[in-house]
């Protein structure tokens, strides 16, 4: 901690007054009163309930400020970062909503059958209206259920790893998540912060997902797709962004929508993030310069290695195919460009 303790007076002036929040819930997980929150309709940034430890009481806190991703924008992540290796990998058993291969699901329901993790911190969504939240799975069963949830939706993921951490009482957590969460969770983990110990040590593999970006709901849905295209979303099979947004609709039609349409949709503080392939995680995954079916694995570490290595030896991983790393590279490329204007 330096000499004056940060608050989120700090965090907001820095970070949600000056659209550079990424939503990543990071703050509101680990603050120690509750004080922080996503409120409905005003999405760019947290709220504080009108309570701070540090502000009202003098006590020195500041996790806030330790956790957030977005304090320092130089040191952010570039291209592909460190890796091992680089794989393509799909499970080897049958996930129905999958997104590409089902390699991040296969790696999770496998650790969660084998007891590596007891919980994995996610997105998921409703069906019927697709809106995405955040959510603590326990079981492999849930988790295959569940996959294929748009990642490109925002939701204040990492909320979540309050209920995870402090109200369950989990212990061997996998984080999975875009690369402002895995920033977030690597702030977390690296930090000599009282505060946020728990959650550094709770947390055993975070896996993150390439992303150029990510789309506010409201405006996405409700807007754009149902209002403007007469879409409604339960007609939507599956959303896919690959330099435009590929809408497939559950009779079998593709509506292509230009990213360029889609401006307004996008989370204001998304247009400062240069990490494409979220190189602070333990292993990144994403479809680009993978074969159709499979998923595109950076493995950066000894424990993302461990991981991936468990599931196959277990029958439930499999890994081949080329990997087309210059493809990954010029769109990583593309997103280290961004800057603030």
């Amino acid at each position: 901690m330096g000499m004056e303790t940060k608050t989120f007076k700090n965090l907001e002036a820095e970070v949600w007054a000056t659209d550079l929040c990424s939503g990543c819930g990071a703050c509101v997980a680990v603050c120690p009163a509750d004080a922080l929150r996503f409120v409905p309709g005003k999405t760019d940034a947290p709220v504080n309930i009108g309570y701070c430890k540090s502000e009202n009481d003098g006590v020195p806190c500041g996790a806030c400020y330790a956790a957030c991703p977005r304090v320092d924008l130089a040191g952010q992540g570039r291209m592909l970062g460190a890796y091992r290796e680089i794989v393509a990998a799909r499970s080897a058993f049958p996930v129905e909503n999958k997104q590409s291969g089902g390699a991040v699901t296969a790696i999770l329901a496998n650790a969660l059958d084998e007891g590596l993790i007891d919980a994995v911190v996610t997105v998921t969504r409703d069906p019927w209206t697709l809106k995405p939240s955040s959510a603590v799975i326990t079981s492999s069963d849930a988790l295959i259920h569940h996959a294929g949830s748009r990642y490109s939706w925002w939701v204040p993921l990492l909320a979540s790893l309050k209920e995870a951490v402090v109200t369950r009482k989990y212990r061997r957590i996998a984080v999975v998540g875009v690369p402002c969460v895995a920033r977030a969770t690597q702030a977390i983990r690296a930090s000599d912060h009282d505060l946020l110990r728990p959650y550094a040590k709770a947390i055993r593999l975070v896996i993150g997902l390439f992303c150029t970006e990510t789309f506010d709901y409201a405006k996405l849905v409700e807007e754009k797709l149902q209002s403007e295209k007469k879409i409604e979303p339960w007609e939507i099979q599956r959303l896919d962004v690959k330099g435009k947004l590929d809408v497939y609709l559950q009779d079998g039609r593709h509506i292509p929508i230009p990213l360029a349409d889609l401006e307004e949709c996008v989370r204001p503080g998304c247009r400062v993030c240069t990490d494409l392939t979220a190189v602070d995680a333990d292993i990144s995954a994403g479809a680009i310069g993978s074969p159709d079916g499979y998923t595109t694995l950076v493995i950066r570490n000894d424990i993302g290695r461990g991981f991936v290595d468990r599931a196959v030896w277990k029958g439930k991983l499999a890994t081949g195919g080329n990997v087309d790393i210059a493809a990954i590279e010029r769109l990583a490329a593309k997103k280290a460009e961004r800057r603030k204007e």
